[in-house]
């Protein structure tokens, strides 16, 4: 693979998120880091990721509307976003997958191991 394909993390722990961004990288992605949502949508429209990891729960704009927002606008409504949160309700899931999140992870029952090969699956 030529290019590195993108992945832009929306999470606004900053421990959790530089986790993630090492082990991505790593694995050979080029990682984007935004810790709100507002910076979400700008580096999503800005850097076109190939997938977004977004967490729900965030400052400025949760990770549903991020999610409305990016699917609404033509820029960004093709990338595959994942959710990623602590909250494993049903409802949240089933909310996430209708406006548009082809995947729902819970945090804390991934390790970033196995979140980088879960992504891995959906960027084949």
């Amino acid at each position: 693979m030529s290019e590195k394909q993108k992945v832009l993390i929306v999470e606004d722990e900053e421990s959790l998120a530089q986790m993630y961004k090492t082990k991505f990288e790593k694995e050979g992605y080029t990682v984007f880091l935004a810790a709100d949502g507002v910076q979400g949508l700008e580096l999503a429209g800005k850097e076109k990721p190939d997938i977004i990891l977004l967490d729900i729960i965030l400052p400025k704009k949760d990770g549903f509307m991020v999610l409305s927002e990016l699917k609404a606008d033509k820029k960004t409504s093709k990338i595959k976003v994942i959710m990623l949160t602590n909250l494993g309700q049903d409802e949240d899931i089933v909310k996430g997958k209708k406006i548009g999140a082809i995947d729902h992870f819970v945090k804390a029952s991934l390790t970033p191991a196995q979140l980088v090969d879960k992504v891995r699956e959906y960027l084949k």
